[in-house]
């Protein structure tokens, strides 16, 4: 239903279009009321969510405009009010101009015309506002699909529904995830024109593409409404043959959910991802009848909102019937061309180098059909000899406002003589209040005629006689960040779920031993689940799953096997007491080094100023809990007056350069200089760029020193430095040259530590004793370490991943020639980029001659590091415009670079690296949201040494989203700890294995700083009673592991109440031996509090080991004498049954052991 136009709304109506127009002071009281804001219903159906859910594509996107914000005539000092979306009232602006009316009216009778003049920005508002006009659906095409991601943002902007990409498809019939994304993709989109045919109501949705998509084959319209299934809550299915139709119909069968297209089923309950559905779905079913159908989280795999039905599509594009998009697409449709040479010479390109050209539409004969349709062309000029009528396009591109930053006030009043208004778009709320005091001084913005809003606009536009758009990229002449939010914070990875049959492992007990597997044993009639454990001598080893917290994986982080341990010998203990001694000691020096550094008088540096707050505010992402922590505790860091000494450990692309920008933003603020080292001029080029772009709306003087800089530029650089002109300047080793001379350091930044040498960066840190240091490290320490290392040594962790990246496809292959060019090819279909590695410069010409023959298609560029500096810098900035399809390069681009449109990437003589190295590299691609390859290349007759295969198979079986921390422990176990925590600790580190030895060292830290020491629940329950997860409830054997782990470490009531939840809601009813392992859990904790090490049956008794003489003799006088001391063995017994009574056998068998231990143990 459409509102009555408010006083408000006809007010910036008139204000766009040029008319004059005055704003009384009640204007923003009203145009408060307008904001539009998005409710959430909360039904009697709806779940509590444990946590917020992570977005799908087809959902309205976060980018689109949000309240939008008026500029005030006060004095700017804070965000105005909010007001309407502008978009709308430029959209009816640009409909009332009589050429646009003009074109419309010949767009609609279907005659022939092309728009020139025109540049991709200009597409999305002409396009939205003949879909407002008409109330019909329309299909742009544009040239490239890198084109189609900006126009659906600037779509996104101007239209009030969401705007769909139908991403091109490939030729591969392999079924690998990428081809299974883009399927999926497709298939989400078909299904949304699908909806608007049978149904119309709505707005009409606008569909972006190429044309090289449109010639994909893809299921017909019947064949897509028939490949589909109704569930329904109360009816009757069978699963089994359900499962057989999911895999049947291109579902991927996992092990957890987390992508569209994915299923898994436990026992009776069965989750399914289709790919036109917001959230999975979980279906829980009574034998065969559906019992329930919830909508799940992907991240905490819990339950959200209870649902009646859901439909399941086919997850795969069979083509049993030929068809492509536009036979989805009735006569309703208007289709707009953008650029339309450029988009046919592409795709005759690709059908040209596609070794099955047949299984695609021929594109002129796509072309052709496209002119069915109400069909107009739009484009900077038209292709030589067109022979239609050229129009003009109806508005005008803005490039005269921008430029420095001081005179940003007068070009604006410049541009908006006469009385010209001007709408300024920026990124978020940060960004406009900074924008806010940068116009201030503005003539145009202190009559009211400046608006600034908040949303994503790739360019801006003139409306003849009207307003302008601009943007603040455009302004500031910045290019135009991709916008994604985060993911939520992932559980670190558990070294001890990849546990295999034939594993060493360590018992806290008894030591050093390897494990055999799991078994369920029978006992006394009992099931109970068992890990088996053999120790010298073939002694073996029966452990309780629920005594799993005894058990760690053994990671000795040397190359030679450990001894077995024998079980009742005394070396055990003997190491154990060694390594205590020697955590001791290092936990010692440590907090001796700490104290030293606390004593010491450095900068203070001021607290947050409202430049600060608009400066992290302007951040385009949403930060993630780690980076919020991480970002607090420098900033406390550097405003007391002790030196900061601060070490940032995170992934590859998890945010660490963020952390870095807001303290050198605070160190700036505060009247002080910033030296960032960075170990390679890529690294610094690329550091440059990000630091000037962040921080273009504020007055700094941003510099580099580097080999890309010539004699003159680097003497200007250090003049200005030497004389406080430069307030951050970015250098490779030449920051450490005795010719840079600071005026005022304060704060030192050294990224990617691990590549340089102590001696340098104590170099470096010498000439500047007192100041601020942040170090960022790019190798992620493992989280064990970390956490028993807070207190005396200042880190913090980055662990979770952004979101939309995706895990990056690795593979270790064999060179052959014809899998190169299909993985060049697959890239370079879809528009991408390539990199290859090669670390030998005397060949790679010859490297190159070969790539060249393999893919003639390929712009392939050559960049290593003795290449002359503007050779090199030439390189890099060819391949980041795009003018080069594969950078051949040495391990020089292993830091820094960050080109979002690279995602294939080859390592040549990968057997020659190290784990860490090829992490690293392999971080250069998946950037952004596409699927990521990284191919391990290794010579096809050369024979792999174990290590070099060991490393090879770790890459490659980590290769999730924050792998990174896998990679740090797989490390450990090849290559030895000593580079973690010194040689000197290595070898107790090999002898009680590294996670017994960060227990250790959490223990001896928090005694030495008198930090509560952790709640240890290591008691070991051994009784008759069923107690395991099922294998028909828990099959799969890593969800096992970790559930079991899970039970193990909870540590209040309320957490196993938690469990409890989650493991019905994700597996189905708890069975009893599930109920019980959760009771023995909790008795656990009950037996902690009266210092209970062991409980046993021993007879009829109840036996129980204890340390503490005073808490057990408190047990016993609660009980009144019921449980008998025998203090000299430490143990206490509660009889169960009278010994002498004929049917005691009987009377045991009937007691609830379980109910009996929570009487005496109740705290």
């Amino acid at each position: 239903m459409k509102s009555r136009p408010t006083k408000a709304k006809r007010t910036l109506a008139d204000f766009i279009r040029g008319t004059p127009v005055d704003f009384p002071d009640e204007l923003s009281e009203e145009l408060a009321e307008q904001v539009s804001l998005q409710t959430t219903q909360t039904t009697e159906n709806q779940i509590e969510k444990p946590a917020a859910k992570t977005s799908t594509r087809k959902k309205r996107s976060t980018a689109q405009p949000s309240p939008l914000n008026e500029v005030s005539t006060e004095p700017m000092t804070q965000a105005a009010s909010p007001i309407p979306n502008p978009a709308p009232a430029f959209l009816d602006a640009i409909a009332e101009l009589p050429d646009f009316r003009s074109a419309l009216d010949r767009w609609t009778k279907r005659e022939t015309f092309y728009w020139d003049g025109a540049w991709l920005g200009a597409v999305a508002p002409l396009a939205c506002a003949a879909q407002k006009l008409q109330r019909r659906p329309i299909l742009v095409l544009v040239a490239h699909h890198q084109d189609a991601e900006t126009l659906a943002r600037d779509i996104e902007f101007f239209h009030e529904e969401s705007c769909w990409v139908f991403p091109p498809g490939s030729e591969e019939t392999d079924g690998d995830a990428l081809q299974q994304q883009e399927v999926i993709e497709r298939l989400q989109v078909l299904a949304q024109i699908d909806r608007f045919r049978i149904d119309p109501a709505g707005t009409p949705p606008i569909v972006v593409t190429t044309l090289q998509a449109l010639m994909c084959s893809v299921p017909s319209p019947d064949q897509l409404r028939n490949d589909r299934r109704v569930l329904q809550v109360g009816k009757t299915v069978d699963l089994a043959e359900l499962k057989k139709w999911l895999a049947d119909s291109g579902y991927r069968v996992t092990t957890a959910v987390q992508m569209a297209g994915e299923f898994t089923a436990r026992g009776g309950i069965l989750d399914v991802y289709p790919p036109d559905a917001p959230e999975p779905y979980r279906i829980e079913f009574f034998d065969n009848e559906i019992e329930s159908i919830r909508s799940f989280d992907t991240v905490s795999q819990r339950s959200i909102q209870r649902l009646d039905r859901v439909d399941l599509l086919a997850a795969k594009e069979a083509t049993r019937e030929e068809a492509i998009l536009l036979d989805y697409c009735n006569d309703r449709w208007m289709v707009l061309f953008s650029e339309p040479t450029a988009g046919l010479h592409h795709a005759a390109a690709f059908r040209a180098r596609i070794p099955f050209p047949e299984r695609f539409r021929d594109p002129i004969e796509v072309y052709q059909q496209l002119q069915k349709y109400p069909f107009a062309q739009i484009g900077q000029l038209a292709a030589e000899g067109y022979s239609g009528d050229l129009i003009r396009v109806p508005i005008s591109d803005v490039q005269r406002i921008g430029g420095e930053l001081e005179n940003i006030p007068k070009e604006i009043d410049a541009c908006l003589s006469a009385d010209r208004r001007a709408v300024i778009v920026c990124i978020n709320d940060g960004e406009l209040a900074r924008m806010q005091e940068i116009i201030q001084t503005c003539q145009a913005s202190q009559t009211g005629r400046v608006l600034l809003v908040v949303g994503l606009l790739s360019s801006g536009f003139e409306i003849p006689g009207g307003a302008f758009i601009l943007t603040v990229n455009q302004i500031l002449r910045r290019a135009m960040l991709k916008r994604s939010s985060r993911k939520h914070a992932s559980r670190a990875i558990d070294t001890f779920l990849d546990l295999r049959s034939g594993d060493l492992v360590v018992h806290l007990s008894h030591g050093i031993a390897i494990y055999l597997g799991m078994e369920i044993i029978s006992k006394d009639g009992q099931k109970i689940e068992h890990l088996m454990l053999e120790f010298d001598g073939g002694t073996k080893l029966y452990v309780p799953t629920a005594n799993i917290d005894l058990v760690q994986r053994y990671i000795g982080g040397t190359k030679t096997r450990p001894k077995l341990a024998k079980i009742g010998g005394q070396a055990w203990a003997r190491q154990k007491q060694a390594a205590q001694s020697a955590v001791q000691d290092m936990a010692a020096e440590l907090l001796e080094l700490q104290a030293q550094r606390r004593a010491q008088t450095g900068i203070a540096f001021k607290p947050d100023s409202i430049w600060q707050k608009q400066f992290e505010a302007s951040f385009p992402y949403e930060e993630t809990p780690d980076q919020l922590t991480a970002i607090e505790a420098t900033k406390k860091d550097m405003v007391s007056s002790r030196p900061m000494e601060r070490l940032i450990c995170g992934d590859v692309g998890f945010g660490k350069t963020e952390v870095a920008m807001r303290a050198a933003f605070k160190a700036v603020e505060s009247g002080y200089q910033v030296a960032v080292l960075v170990p390679t001029t890529v690294l610094a080029e690329q550091h440059y760029k990000t630091f000037r772009r962040r921080m273009a709306e504020f007055p700094f003087e941003i510099a580099k020193l580097s080999r890309f800089e010539t004699n003159a530029q680097q003497n200007e650089t250090l003049k200005k430095l030497a004389k406080g002109q430069v307030d951050i300047v970015i250098g490779t080793h030449r920051l450490a040259s005795t010719d840079v001379k600071f005026f005022n350091l304060g704060l030192l930044i050294i990224d990617e530590e691990q590549k340089f040498g102590v001696e340098l960066k104590e170099r470096i840190k010498k000439t500047a004793s007192q100041v601020d240091v942040l170090t960022l490290s790019a190798t992620p320490i493992p989280r064990t370490l970390h956490m028993s290392l807070v207190g005396i040594r200042d880190i913090s962790n980055l662990e979770t991943p952004p979101e939309d990246r995706m895990s990056i496809e690795t593979r270790v292959v064999r060179w052959n020639d014809a899998m190169l060019r299909n993985a060049i090819l697959r890239e370079l279909n879809r528009d991408g980029q390539i990199y290859f590695v090669h670390n030998r410069i005397e060949d790679m010409h010859s490297v190159a001659a070969k790539l060249q023959r393999i893919a003639p298609e390929a712009r392939i560029v050559i960049g290593h590091g003795q290449m002359a500096e503007h050779g090199l810098e030439q390189v890099m900035l060819d391949f980041i415009e795009h003018r080069a399809d594969i950078l051949l390069a040495t391990t020089i681009i292993e830091s820094g670079l960050d080109i979002s449109n690279a995602n294939t990437m080859f390592i040549d003589e990968a057997d020659r690296y190290g784990l860490s190295e090829l992490h690293q590299l392999r971080g250069r691609v998946g950037r952004y949201k596409h699927q990521a390859h990284c191919y391990l290349l290794v010579d096809r007759n050369k024979h792999l040494n174990p290590d070099a295969a060991r490393r090879l198979h770790a890459i490659e079986e980590f290769s999730q989203l924050g792998a990174g921390f896998g990679i740090a422990m797989r490390d450990l176990e090849i290559r030895g700890a000593g580079n973690l925590l010194g040689t000197q600790q290595s070898g107790h580190i090999a002898a009680v294995g590294y996670e017994l030895y960060c227990q250790l060292l959490d223990q001896a830290v928090r005694q030495m700083t008198k930090s509560p020491l952790k709640l240890s629940l290591d008691v070991d329950i051994q009784l008759p009673v069923e107690a395991y997860l099922p294998p028909d409830y828990i099959q799969d054997m890593r969800h096992k592991i970790d559930v079991y782990r899970r039970i193990s470490r909870l540590q209040d009531i309320q957490s196993i109440h938690q469990m409890r939840q989650e493991l019905d809601d994700r597996f189905g009813k708890l069975p009893q031996s599930v109920q019980r392992l959760l009771e023995i859990a909790e008795l656990k904790m009950d037996a902690t509090l009266w210092s209970i090490k062991s409980i046993d049956l021993q007879n009829q008794f109840l036996r129980f080991t204890y340390s503490d003489q005073r808490r057990i003799a408190q047990l016993a006088q609660k009980h009144a004498g019921k449980l008998r001391l025998v203090e000299p063995d430490m143990q206490a017994f509660w009889s169960l049954a009278d010994p002498s009574d004929p049917n005691i056998s009987e009377l045991l068998a009937k007691i609830d052991l379980l109910a009996v231990l929570r009487a005496i143990l109740h705290w």
